[in-house]
């Protein structure tokens, strides 16, 4: 007899356990305790003790986060003004950058950096190390951060929702129970924050039970591939930041790469490609391994070793693509609630305030006894009246205008600086695609670009994907549960391999998905939980 489920209730339940809800756990255990104090000294009633969980599918914070990011400071200055003294972990502040326009062989120095790409004094940080040390700040105020509890479904009270089932533990993968199953616990809250990242499952789920959707532009991603380098001696400084555009892209497709040099000789190198590219065969992996074939790239890796790879799909559609961030029950923060400058391709600081705005809507419940949907509803007007809408709103329409190509992209982005984000052809507000939608048939390209230039594979410097899921450190149990489900395969090798070549093989960064003799193979082992094939599925039945 399979044990019972068992029932944790907690006050507020924060799940994921990255910058957004780490802040906003931290910041509403603040405010708590700054209130107490308040009270003690006969200014109001007290709060009474909380349970405040934040929960964590990983088995330890930050295995599931993409590390190499400059970070602005500016939202961990709010919530911990001196994070310095309390032992932030950063490698470096930037001290020099390069904007670079790359041609096959060559690049191109822009004159000045452009305003939304300076770095100066921000941070060259490990994103894993900060939300490790943003989770122990966490656990001494008071809080309990759950690992290795994945999130399966949304409990609600009517339409409220009330907590959060965690998934069972101890299947295989045929999903029969095995001799160590244990039914996954019910989290249940008075009030659930949604900081899963970005395209979150249940965040997903919660966004359409709700229509929060409604009246916004479609959500468009981009994915970003990453790795870590340990290099030679003298071969890039650090402190500096390189960003480039141009090859190995074509005009038509959004994206460009990093480079930032951290502590000891450590490069974080990556590339991002948007996920509404037109050609089926587009592999945001092949555009790394193609971009380090540039001869200046090619330079800085001379004796390098490689330490790590990564991928992670970003929220780039802008402020018109946000989802309403409430619902009963219920906030959604950070890249879940899609708030990056794609411009500035950073979100960590948006994801902290937004945290710390949620915490506040929190608090201010608490001391009414009133978590009700007016309430909540006060979390989107704090957002609105707060500096993340002043720095979203100049780039409300930045990726519609890159998404017509990178020249005429570059000429409006240009004219919506001046004019605080308006775009010349569309006004404040410019139409966005979903971007699985522009992806070409195959019977639409012409033969000269029927098949894209593939990176020349050594395993040495440039890798092909098996091996750079080797470097990720990525491990599942293979007798588990397939976490990744196609609705329908009878698709994949009848319609969309006549339509689009099962564009499946090539947009995963991580090789899961395979056609052998015309059936779909999936090696669910090797995802690095990046959503692109949610994402980019042409047919949307990839889950």
């Amino acid at each position: 007899m399979a044990p019972p489920r068992e029932e944790m209730p907690v006050d507020v339940l924060f799940v994921g356990a990255g910058p957004a809800s780490l802040a906003g756990a931290y910041h509403l255990l603040n405010l708590i305790e700054k209130h107490n104090e308040r009270a003690a000294a006969g200014e109001g009633k007290e709060i009474p003790p909380l349970e405040i969980a934040v929960l964590e599918k990983a088995k330890a914070v930050g295995l599931h986060t993409l590390s190499g990011a400059v970070m602005d400071p500016r939202g961990l200055a709010e919530l911990m003004p001196d994070f310095v003294e309390q032992g932030f972990p950063a490698e470096c502040q930037v001290s020099s950058e390069d904007v670079l326009f790359l041609t096959e062989k060559g690049h191109h120095k822009f004159p000045i950096t452009p305003p939304p790409l300076q770095n100066h004094g921000n941070w060259i940080v490990s994103l894993a190390k900060v939300v490790r040390w943003l989770a122990e700040k966490v656990e001494e105020k008071g809080a309990f951060v759950a690992t290795e509890l994945g999130g399966r479904e949304i409990l609600y009270d009517g339409d409220r929702v009330s907590g959060v089932r965690c998934s069972d533990k101890g299947i295989d993968k045929e999903g029969n129970p095995k001799g160590n199953f244990q039914p996954g616990p019910d989290l249940t809250a008075r009030i659930t924050v949604f900081g899963e990242g970005v395209r979150g499952s249940l965040t997903k789920e919660l966004v359409k039970k709700h229509g929060l959707d409604l009246g916004k532009e479609p959500q468009v991603y981009a994915t970003g591939v990453k790795e870590t380098w340990k290099l030679a001696p003298g071969k890039f400084p650090k402190g500096h930041v390189v960003h480039t555009m141009g090859w190995p892209l074509d005009a038509k497709t959004y994206g460009g790469s990093w480079a930032y040099g951290g502590e000891e000789g450590v490069l974080s190198l990556g590339f991002v490609t948007g996920l509404d590219y037109r050609h089926p065969e587009t592999s945001p992996h092949n555009m790394l391994q193609r971009f380090k074939e540039h001869p200046l790239v090619a330079g800085w890796l001379e004796g390098a070793e490689i330490l790590s790879y990564g991928a992670k799909a970003v929220p780039v559609g802008g402020w018109w693509s946000r989802p309403r961030p409430w619902a009963p029950g219920a906030l959604i923060l950070g890249d879940s609630g899609a708030n990056l400058n794609a411009m500035r391709l950073k979100g960590i600081h948006l994801a902290i305030k937004t945290g710390m705005l949620a915490a506040e809507t929190i608090y201010e419940g608490l001391v009414k006894e009133d978590l009700g949907d007016a309430q909540l509803a006060t979390f989107e007007s704090k957002i609105d009246a707060s500096w993340v809408k002043d720095e979203l709103w100049k780039v409300r329409n930045f990726h519609q205008a890159m998404a017509g190509g990178l020249y005429s992209g570059m000429l409006r982005t240009g004219f919506q600086v001046a004019f605080g984000g308006a775009d010349p052809f569309g006004g404040s507000r410019v139409a966005a695609h979903a971007g699985h939608t522009q992806m070409k048939k195959l019977s639409e390209l012409s033969g000269s670009e029927r098949h894209r230039p593939k990176a020349h594979t050594d395993n040495v410097k440039i890798f092909d994907r098996l091996t750079n899921v080797f470097q990720s450190g990525t491990m599942h149990e293979e007798d588990q549960p397939v976490h990744l489900l196609v609705a329908d395969t009878d698709i994949c090798r009848t319609k969309c391999a006549t339509e689009y070549g099962n564009p499946c093989q090539y947009f995963c960064p991580a090789a899961v998905y395979e056609m052998h003799d015309g059936d779909l193979h999936i090696n669910a082992s090797n995802c690095v939980h990046c959503k692109t094939c949610d994402i980019m599925d042409p047919y949307q039945i990839i889950t």
